[in-house]
């Protein structure tokens, strides 16, 4: 699979893509949302794993800016839960939500590729 990460914090960026390309996937970053976007369109991720506010665009803007393929799996992630629950995630574009700090990098693996598995059977 090949998975895209946007996220400004440059450790969580990193530990994303460690545990990815360990795990056999091809992984794109960006460091920020106008960065996520010209990755995104150049790199045709099959999942991506974005932050939610980030310099430039936040993750719902480039969500909305590149309008997704209905295949690509989409975990938004954020520090900033109070407004994101399972619904309005599904309105913006994502698949699923989930709130930093992680308990754990392999969960956020586990999680997008189990919703790339279910879109693409």
């Amino acid at each position: 699979m090949k998975v895209l990460i946007v996220d400004d914090e440059p450790l969580v960026r990193r530990s994303l893509e460690k545990v990815f390309t360990k795990l056999g996937h091809d992984v794109v970053t960006a460091s920020d949302g106008t960065e996520g976007v010209a990755a995104w369109r150049e790199s045709e991720p099959d999942g991506v794993v974005i932050d939610v506010l980030m310099p430039g665009l936040t993750g719902p803007e480039v969500i909305a800016e590149v309008s997704p393929s209905p295949s690509t799996a989409i975990v938004l992630i954020s520090a900033y839960s109070g407004d994101y629950d399972p619904d309005s995630v599904k309105q913006l574009g994502a698949d699923i939500f989930i709130e930093k700090p992680f308990s754990s990098i392999q969960d956020i693996v586990d999680q997008l590729e189990k919703v790339w598995s279910v879109k693409n059977k």
